[in-house]
C-alpha cells in the first residue's frame, strides 16, 4: 500500500507498506517512508521506518504521531543517531497521515467528488442554517462534499458561535440600516455582509480528509486552493495567523469550522469584496478596534481588498473561484433538494431566529 501527503507549504512525504494479517489483526511491515523533504542526520530515516514497522493497522493518526516522535527523540538522547534531529518541511504528524492515507484510514482530495451549489439569493437566517442542514446531511450518507457558494439580498452581520453579542454588535447601528444578525454554528469571528461586498463559501467534508491534521492544520490544508484561485486573478497572498488570508495590503478573509458528530467537517470562507466601512463600524463595536486588520485606517475608505485588486466585477470572481475549483478537483454541479430548504427553514425558525440562539452567549 502506498499513501502520499502534501504538507501546505512543506514538502511531499510518502510512504509503503505492508499489512500482514496472517496471525489476526494487521500489523505494519515493510515500512518505508520517503519524499522530498529534508531530514538530518540520515540514521534517523531508518528510526522513523523500524519505529512504525510493527504497529497495528489501525493505530490512530495521534498515536502515529506520538510513537514517531518519541523514537527520534529516544535515538537522539542515546546517541543512535549523531547530533539533533531536524526535520524541515514536515513533521511526525504528516507521516502518520500518510501512513492513514496509505492504509485507507484517510483521504484525499482525489478520492472524492464535490457538489458545486450555486442556489442563488437566500436570507441570510437560511443560509446559515443551511451550513448546519448540508454538514447533518453529509454525515447521515445523503449528500456527498460538497461547495456552496453564498448569495443574499439583505444586510446581515455573521457573528461566531462563541462571541458575545453585546461585545460584537451595537443594536442601534443594526436598527439604522435594517441589518439581521445571525449566529453561527462556527466559531470565528464577525463579518459585515451587504449584498455584493463579500465572496462566501461554505465547504463541507468528510473528517477523512483531514485525518491526522490538527485543526491549526486543517485551516491551510482546506483553503490552499484559494491560494491558489487568488493568484490566478492576480493576488499576492499568504496565509496569516491560524484562519485568515492575507495580501500585502493587508487582511483578505477569514475562515471557520465546526465538526459534527459523525463525520462532517464544516469549512466555510468570508472574503471582502467591497464592504462600505462606515457602516460596518456603526453596526459592530469590535470593528471599530480591529479595522485596520481589514486592510484600511480610516472609516471613509472602503475595504475592498477583491475588487481593487483583481479589479473584476464581483460575479467574475465568483466565477473564477468556481473554475479553478473545478480545474484542481473532481466536481459535479449539483442543487438544494426540496427536503433540505424545508429542514433549513425550520431551523431557521426554531434555532436561529430565536433570541435564545442569538443571544445565547450575551
Amino acid at each position: 500500500m502506498r499513501g502520499e501527503y502534501k504538507v501546505p507549504g512543506g514538502k511531499l512525504v510518502a510512504v509503503d507498506l505492508t499489512v500482514d494479517d496472517s496471525s489476526g489483526p494487521g500489523v505494519l511491515r515493510d515500512v518505508r517512508i520517503s519524499g522530498d523533504f529534508f531530514l538530518e542526520p540520515d540514521e534517523a530515516l531508518e528510526v522513523i521506518d523500524r519505529a512504525l514497522t510493527g504497529l497495528a493497522a489501525t493505530t490512530s493518526s495521534a498515536e502515529l504521531t506520538r510513537v514517531v516522535d518519541d523514537a527520534l527523540a529516544a535515538a537522539e538522547a542515546s546517541g543512535e543517531v549523531p547530533g539533533p534531529v531536524a526535520m524541515v518541511g514536515f513533521d511526525a504528524r504528516a507521516v502518520a497521515v500518510a501512513v492513514r492515507r496509505a492504509l485507507g484510514l484517510a483521504t484525499t482530495w482525489d478520492d472524492h467528488t464535490f457538489e458545486v451549489l450555486r442556489p442563488g439569493p437566500l436570507p441570510p437566517r437560511t443560509l446559515g442554517a443551511l451550513d448546519q442542514v448540508l454538514t447533518e446531511e453529509l454525515a447521515q450518507g445523503r449528500r456527498g462534499p460538497t461547495l456552496r457558494f453564498w448569495e443574499w439580498d439583505e444586510r446581515a452581520v455573521f457573528i461566531g458561535s462563541f462571541q458575545s453579542y453585546r461585545n460584537e454588535i451595537d443594536d442601534a447601528g443594526v436598527e439604522k440600516h435594517d441589518v439581521t444578525v445571525v449566529r453561527r454554528i462556527s466559531g470565528g469571528g464577525a463579518m459585515f455582509m451587504e449584498a455584493g461586498n463579500c465572496v462566501t463559501f461554505s465547504l463541507v467534508v468528510p473528517a477523512s480528509l483531514v485525518d491526522g491534521l490538527s485543526f491549526e492544520a486543517s485551516y491551510a490544508f482546506l483553503d490552499d486552493w484559494v491560494l491558489g484561485a487568488l493568484a490566478e486573478l492576480g493576488v499576492e497572498a499568504r496565509f496569516a495567523g491560524m484562519n485568515d488570508v492575507a495580501s500585502p495590503a493587508g487582511k483578505i478573509a477569514g475562515s471557520a469550522q465546526k465538526r459534527l458528530a459523525g463525520g462532517a467537517v464544516l469549512h466555510h470562507m468570508t472574503m471582502a469584496y467591497d464592504i462600505d466601512a462606515d457602516k460596518m463600524l456603526e453596526v459592530l463595536r469590535i470593528g471599530r478596534e480591529k479595522l485596520s486588520d481589514k486592510g484600511t485606517k480610516s472609516a471613509n475608505k472602503r475595504v475592498d481588498p477583491l475588487r481593487s485588486q483583481t479589479g473584476l466585477p464581483r460575479e467574475k470572481v465568483v466565477d473564477a473561484f468556481a473554475d479553478y475549483f473545478a480545474q484542481r478537483y473532481s466536481t459535479v454541479p449539483s442543487a438544494l433538494r426540496p427536503d433540505e430548504l424545508a429542514r433549513a427553514e425550520e431551523l431557521v425558525r426554531t434555532k436561529f431566529a430565536t433570541p435564545e440562539w442569538t443571544h445565547r452567549v450575551p
